[in-house]
């Protein structure tokens, strides 16, 4: 078997309006557009990656945006919530902001001794902030808040389920160990440094997710160039359909759903989002694979205006 996963390496969503996604994400949680390009399963439709200053493994929430898209609805078989990673005296600092700033949020509350933040995204994908005590060392980006309460990357994610029986014995096989659980809720945990939490919701009642604006497409896992291959064969072992390493330019990538209908990607923390772009002119320009290059101008043509003012690191 390969070695354990260490942690999430991102997580996309669909959003609606992609200047009102980037502003919300630069402005209001002040993370970096660390790289603007396209859906490369669809390429009238932007992907926005952001993180932290260099775009790390385990900071990048990204986005496709289609305006036109129905909008989706929260429910078993996706990614429910998304939970980011504050330092444990942040809390105030960010119920203050979201106040200010007009975010719908609810007021703190505890989980595993963690305080945690529910919120959303504009188009209401479920957020929320953990303060975690042992929050990760950052590399934040000069913007709009402070280093000392900059969102570190992921804490981890929630994902709803009608039954957990295979996903929970798959996250234990990527090296997410059950630890500790109330309320319907399994938390499973990696040892790495971001995005090491899993938490399982079991609800045969809940109803279906269906996919669309304000849901969650994929959670992606961090791998080794070395080791895809095998994680690719050991899921087929376990009786899924992996597709076949996809290069992505910025990674390469394994697709599998789970038996719960979640859609996992097994995600190479190499090349990285610097491999096209200096780390200070991240995210200015678009950018594409050199195999979509010489259809740069249809595709540009297609795209909304998504102004954005460089921010140098």
């Amino acid at each position: 078997m390969p070695a354990d996963i260490p942690g999430i390496h991102h997580v996309t969503a669909v959003a609606s309006d992609p200047g009102r996604t980037h502003r919300f994400c630069s402005e209001t949680l002040g993370l970096r557009l660390v790289k603007r390009s396209v859906n490369q399963d669809d390429e009238s439709v932007y992907h926005l990656f952001y993180g932290d200053r260099s775009g790390t493994p385990g900071t990048n929430m990204t986005y496709f945006p289609y305006p036109d898209a129905q909008l989706g609805r929260v429910g078993t078989g996706q990614v429910t919530t998304v939970q980011l990673q504050i330092p444990a005296g942040s809390v105030e600092y960010w119920t203050d902001r979201f106040e200010s700033e007009g975010v719908d949020h609810e007021p703190p509350r505890e989980r595993f001794g963690d305080r945690v933040i529910p919120f959303a995204d504009p188009d209401g994908l479920p957020l929320e902030l953990v303060a975690d005590g042992d929050a990760a060392e950052s590399d934040p980006p000069d913007g709009p808040v402070p280093d000392r309460h900059a969102i570190r990357g992921f804490f981890g994610v929630t994902l709803s389920l009608a039954t957990a029986r295979g996903t929970g014995s798959l996250l234990e096989t990527m090296g997410f160990q059950p630890t500790r659980s109330e309320n319907h809720r399994q938390r499973f945990r990696t040892s790495g440094d971001l995005g090491t939490v899993v938490d399982v919701l079991e609800d045969p009642e809940a109803p279906r997710g269906e996919s669309g604006i304000g849901t969650v497409h994929h959670v992606a896992f961090q791998v080794s160039d070395a080791e895809q291959a095998q994680w690719h064969d050991a899921l087929v072992e376990r009786g899924l359909r992996p597709t076949q390493i996809i290069d992505r330019k910025w990674f390469e990538s394994i697709y599998a759903r789970t038996a719960g209908g979640v859609l996992f990607e097994f995600a190479t923390v190499s090349p990285g989002y610097t491999v096209d772009e200096p780390v200070d002119e991240l995210g200015e320009r678009l950018v594409l694979p050199e195999w979509l290059e010489d259809r740069r101008e249809a595709i540009e043509a297609r795209l909304p205006d998504l102004s954005v003012t460089p921010r140098r690191a």
